[in-house]
């Protein structure tokens, strides 16, 4: 789903929806409370947010397996692989899996790191031990309860923070603030604080860091293209595009994790050679398309970087922590 507007801030159709709110609340502390979460022998690492949609979060799991890869640790990636078939656990396969199968940030991260897809959370972290992981990386799995977290990084988008501070349907919140920031060992603010988010963490402390294009010289200045998206919030990658200085002369948004169908495909594709312009999505989505589109439609990779040698320290910190 794409997240609605109006779970940015306060009104009429949120008000009306704070009851249905109050009973997920207590549905999430039953569960909560009556989970019974199993250590493994290896460090474990929760990647996760306190939103639904896009913060960031495959991006910071991205940076965290190459860190951890540069200072000679095997980490491995265990995510629930949404919107894929398989419920796992499976190691992903990049030549022999697709994104219909396992998800498309599976694939992504699968690219970096060892990935096992499960729905159960505790036997792909077995799988991954099983594989020879000597740290696991849970991607997001802040509101999963069947592991023991060493650690556990809140990414936050720092343009849309936590929206209009209300928990499912009234909001964006999968859980209250208090509990979730509760949790943290650290926070990850990805991009400029314009939502005062950062004054709201309290004691928590905060690293800080973007993300970047990583097309290497490519010169997007005056490109004229036709964008889509299927992610948390396409906003995001629409103003990436034109802060990059590209002509934009359409776009198309669509539910995240959306898989694509042959008419919608070939519709893009028209429109854009309409404008005379180059089509273009996210790296998410182009994982997603069926090859013989994937040489008609560009992708525009990120990737996470961090502000100052500060921010690296504290995340250096959260991992030493774990030795």
């Amino acid at each position: 789903m794409r997240s609605p507007e109006f779970w940015r801030r306060r009104g009429v159709l949120s008000d009306l929806l704070v009851p249905a709110s109050l009973i997920y609340d207590a549905a999430s502390g039953h569960h909560a409370r009556r989970a019974e979460p199993v250590r493994m022998p290896v460090p474990v690492i929760c990647v996760g947010n306190i939103v639904v949609g896009g913060a960031g979060k495959t991006p910071l799991v991205l940076a965290l397996a190459e860190m951890l890869q540069q200072r000679g640790i095997s980490p491995h990636i265990v995510t629930r692989g949404y919107s894929g078939d398989l419920a796992g656990p499976i190691r992903v396969d990049l030549d022999r899996h697709h994104a219909g199968a396992v998800g498309d940030e599976a694939l992504l991260l699968a690219e970096q790191a060892p990935t096992c897809v499960a729905r159960d959370r505790a036997a792909g972290a077995r799988m991954a031990v099983e594989f020879g992981a000597k740290m696991v990386l849970l991607d997001d799995g802040m509101q999963n309860h069947s592991l023991v977290k060493d650690a556990t990084l809140l990414a936050i988008d720092g343009a849309y923070g936590f929206g209009n501070g209300r928990t499912l349907p009234a909001g964006p919140l999968r859980e209250r603030i208090a509990p979730g920031i509760a949790k943290a060992s650290a926070a990850v603010l990805i991009g400029d604080d314009k939502t005062g988010v950062a004054a709201r963490l309290g004691s928590v402390p905060i690293a800080r860091a973007r993300l970047v294009p990583s097309m290497g010289t490519v010169n997007w200045q005056g490109r004229k293209l036709f964008a889509f998206a299927g992610i948390g919030r396409p906003e995001k990658f629409f103003e990436t595009l034109v802060s990059l200085g590209a002509d934009l002369v359409g776009k198309a948004e669509f539910a995240d994790h959306h898989r694509y169908r042959e008419r919608e495909l070939a519709g893009l594709v028209q429109q854009a050679a309409a404008s005379g312009a180059g089509l273009i999505t996210t790296r998410k989505d182009w994982v997603r398309l069926p090859d013989s589109y994937k040489t008609q439609i560009e992708a525009l990779p990120v990737r996470l970087v961090w502000n100052g040698p500060e921010d690296t320290a504290l995340i250096d910190a959260v991992l030493d922590r774990l030795r």
